[in-house]
Formats: C-alpha cells, structure tokens, sequence
C-alpha cells in the first residue's frame, strides 16, 4: 500500500505519494502564504491532496516544525511557521477519511533515512538537521525515538557552552546557536566585516547575499579567515557529535540539511576532529559520520515512512 508524504516547510508544502520502495509519484508543492491562518493553509493542503489520484492509498504522513505530540496529532508550538495548538491530523483525518500520522520534521527525515536512505543497513542512527537551527532524530533499535508525547530528541538544544550564545528556545549556549547554518552565516559575516581582504567577499557585495556556503568555498581555496570560520564550525560541531556517540553510541551519525552539502569536505574534517578526542570516538566502536541521501526528498519520503512504520 501506498502513502502520501508531507513536509510542512515556513514558505511552501512539499508532498507526493510514496510507494513502499520510496519511490515518488505525484509531487507537488503549495506556498504558504504571509498572513494566512494554519486553518487556511491546512484547507488548501486539503484541496491538494484530494486531487491526487493514484491506486491504494492507505495514510497520510506529516513532518512538521516545532512542538508536535506525535499521539494526538497536534502541532503544539511551531514558530517559524507561526502555528499554534493546531489540530492537524483531527482536520485531515476528518475531511480525508484517511489515517493521519504525524511527527516533528527532523523525525521524519530521521525515519526516511533508516527506511529509504544512507542507513537502511543499520539499527541505531542519530540524525542531525543543520538548516535555520539544529533538529534532531533518533532511531534506536530500529524504531523511531520521539519520546514522551513525541517532543524528545531535541538534540540541538543540548548545551555546549555554559552561559553561551542566547538561544530562541530560552536558554544559552545550544548546539544550535553554533552548528546550525544560521550560526554559521551569523560567523562568517563577523569575520567579513572585520577582514575586507578575506576571499570570502569574492562575487559578493552585501552581506546579505552571505549564505552558509561562503565560508566553506573560501576555505576550500586557502582563505585563512574562513577556514578559522569552517574551523570553529567544526569544533562546536563535532563537540556535539561526540556527546551524541557518548550517550547513544550509534552506528552513524547522519547529516542532513543545507550546510551537509559540503559532502565529504564536511564529515572528513569532524572525522578527524572526533577521532582526535580520545574515549568519545577512538577507543569505542565506530562511529561513522554520513550525509544523508534523500536530500530535497527527505521530508516527504520521512513523513511517508513514519506510516509505513505504524
């Protein structure tokens, strides 16, 4: 049986029906647009889904941003798309007659991953999403960890620097506020500001037009200030890996997200970093450090996945 997979984003809805192999049949994508009410943009998603017509569709799946309780279906606290104590999977269910199944989007791309992607072969998995912050997904044992009503592993509000970096959650000193691309970007435009020299303004004349590929393809051509940049990054980075491989010991770590497009210039480096930190990498099993496969897909193929799981 087939399932349709959603990924809730700030600016669009990704979605598609995925087949029990993964593979993608009718994808679309609907913007979410400024000012409308999650009522309105779950009614249009709604008028979406209802067009599709594809043989054996047995459930929805939805990741989702933010605070969601992965047993009642309601997604709690979502600031970045400014949704709260919406009741999703009740307004679905009702207008689709169809199962609904939903989790935060960081779980999805974790259970997509294990199902369809780079870590089908293994058991235990910590995935990291290094996009706007830091989300977290865990499959241990091969089973989705979403912990007490579905709000565990929030792995990117795992302190790393006491009394650190303010954080949007509240506290100080998150992985996020560090290894998220935000932090990354926030990073290299100090060290822009301060060296005018530097490679990284090469082809840039705001630093508004600064993403989080600057730094890495300054570095990658000998730039010293952005590899003291890719360098910290790594540092804050690969702290967090080691805490991670210390408390789980997974099979792999897996990246996902935008600054995990830096491939293997990326995992080589926070390789080396974790295997230089004796106890946390070396004298233990391995620890392999992969970017996920699914890319773009990963949302919609998690969230389709988090059904077939059920």
């Amino acid at each position: 049986m087939n399932a349709i997979g959603i990924d809730i984003g700030g600016t669009f809805i990704k979605g598609a029906v995925v087949t029990p192999k993964g593979d993608i049949q009718d994808f679309f994508t609907l913007p979410v647009e400024s000012g409308e009410t999650p009522e309105e943009t779950i009614n249009k998603l709604i008028i979406q889904i209802k067009k599709i017509n594809y043989p054996n569709i047995n459930g929805v799946g939805i990741g989702c941003p933010g605070t969601v309780d992965s047993d009642t279906g309601v997604v709690e606290f979502a600031p970045n798309i400014g949704w709260t104590n919406v009741h999703i999977k009740e307004m679905i269910e009702k207008a689709l007659d169809l199962p609904v199944h939903i989790t935060n989007d960081a779980n999805a791309a974790a259970s997509g991953e294990a199902t369809f992607g780079v870590a089908k072969q293994l058991h235990n998995i910590v995935v990291l999403t290094l996009g706007t912050g830091v989300g977290g997904g865990l499959v241990l044992d091969g089973k989705l960890y979403e912990g007490n009503e579905g709000k565990g592993a929030e792995i990117g509000h795992m302190v790393i620097e006491i009394d650190g970096r303010p954080c949007g959650c509240g506290r100080h000193g998150c992985l996020e506020t560090y290894a998220s691309a935000t932090a990354l970007i926030t990073d290299t435009k100090k060290q822009m500001e301060q060296h005018p020299d530097s490679l990284m303004w090469k082809g840039i004349t705001s630093l508004d037009e600064v993403d989080a590929k600057v730094a890495f393809s300054a570095a990658k051509i000998g730039d010293r200030y952005a590899q003291e940049v890719v360098r910290n990054y790594i540092h804050y980075l690969g702290e967090g890996i080691l805490n991670l491989c210390n408390i789980f010991r997974p099979d792999a770590v897996i990246l996902c997200g935008g600054v995990s497009k830096e491939g293997g210039y990326l995992t080589s480096r926070l390789k080396n970093y974790c295997e230089e930190r004796s106890y946390g990498f070396p004298h233990s099993p391995t620890v392999e450090i992969l970017v996920g496969k699914l890319g773009y897909n990963a949302g919609v193929v998690g969230a389709a996945s988090l059904f077939f799981k059920q």
